[in-house]
């Protein structure tokens, strides 16, 4: 039932944005999507794995937006979306700093047991990205991206230690935002020292 799962995701994250997630009901989100109550108990078994679920799309969505930054902008391009990501969505804002508010979900980051025959959320029932993870994630897609293969280790070093760089650098934007020029000029003049 992929559509009606998209649909109860997207109504929570509506459902989200209207108010703090412990007023979050489920027969709302239910209704909102267009199914029953019992749909959603069937997808993701409780309050909390909807939670999980939640998070890991967006978690999943910023991964992808990362790899598309990639193509179109390299490290700026990353950089800038890291940090348009986060600003637009709260979730993608906690999970890149851990810094979790009373009004989001804030869904244990271990693995929780699942009996859930849905694999999308056995999926999400494994454990979700903590902040360190997602930069680890974002470092080693961009230095698979920008790599270049046959080169000498010490180069590859380098290139995974200014991904890494970059990253970091969105992140404090995302936390203080930057000045004139924004963050891609900030990864530039850092990263040409």
């Amino acid at each position: 039932m992929p559509a009606a799962r998209e649909s109860l995701l997207e109504a929570a994250y509506t459902a989200l944005g209207r108010r703090p997630w412990g007023g979050v009901r489920m027969v709302d989100v239910a209704a909102l999507a267009g199914v029953s109550r019992q749909t959603l108990y069937n997808e993701f078994g409780s309050k909390e794995g909807l939670a999980r679920a939640l998070v890991r799309r967006e978690a999943d969505a910023y991964l992808a937006g990362v790899d598309r930054a990639l193509k179109e902008g390299g490290l700026d391009g990353v950089a800038e979306w890291t940090v348009a990501s986060a600003r637009r969505n709260p979730l993608v804002r906690a999970a890149l700093t851990g810094c979790w508010s009373e009004r989001l979900p804030a869904p244990t980051l271990s693995a929780v047991p699942s009996s859930s025959s849905v694999p999308a959320q056995r999926r999400a029932d494994g454990p979700l990205p903590a902040p360190g993870d997602l930069v680890v994630a974002v470092r080693d897609r961009s230095v698979a991206a920008l790599g270049v293969p046959g080169v000498a280790k010490g180069e590859m070093e380098v290139l995974a230690r200014d991904c890494e760089v970059a990253v970091r650098l969105a992140l404090s934007c995302v936390m203080a935002p930057p000045g004139e020029g924004g963050v891609a000029r900030m990864v530039r003049e850092v990263l040409r020292r």
